[in-house]
């Protein structure tokens, strides 16, 4: 389905009612879909889908993935998420996962952020200059 302007425009005014003080707001954001499904203006299907990835978006940029080779201890863990809470605001939510394929090192990915510092990364970058 191709997006119309007006729908992108419509999905973008949507999506700063959506926020408070720079933060989506669970709340307005299912009063925001609410009042569109019931409204159902021009374009509202293509608008409900270009917000939805807006949000899912904004989402991201709040989480972060944490991958190592091994289990990290909980010292590491703490350190890692404190600093990430420095770069990325308070509320960051983190999840970590064990990744063998790494070899060592991690990997963290925070929406399009992604900060790379395994083995495997590093190997593959050599394998390049070769």
């Amino acid at each position: 389905m191709k997006i119309t302007k007006e729908a992108r425009r419509l999905s973008s005014q949507l999506f700063r009612l959506s926020l408070t003080e720079g933060r989506l707001d669970r709340a307005k954001v299912f009063s925001v879909v609410q009042s569109v499904v019931n409204e159902k203006p021009r374009h509202y299907l293509g608008a409900l889908e270009t917000y939805q990835r807006l949000v899912r978006l904004e989402i991201a940029k709040r989480h972060a993935l944490i991958e190592s080779a091994t289990p990290l201890s909980a010292e590491t863990s703490e350190t890692v998420v404190n600093n990430l809470k420095q770069k990325y605001g308070q509320d960051l939510t983190t999840e970590f996962a064990v990744n063998p394929d790494l070899i060592g090192g991690m990997r963290i990915k925070i929406g399009s952020d992604v900060f790379d510092g395994s083995v495997r990364n590093r190997l593959a970058l050599l394998q390049e200059q070769f």
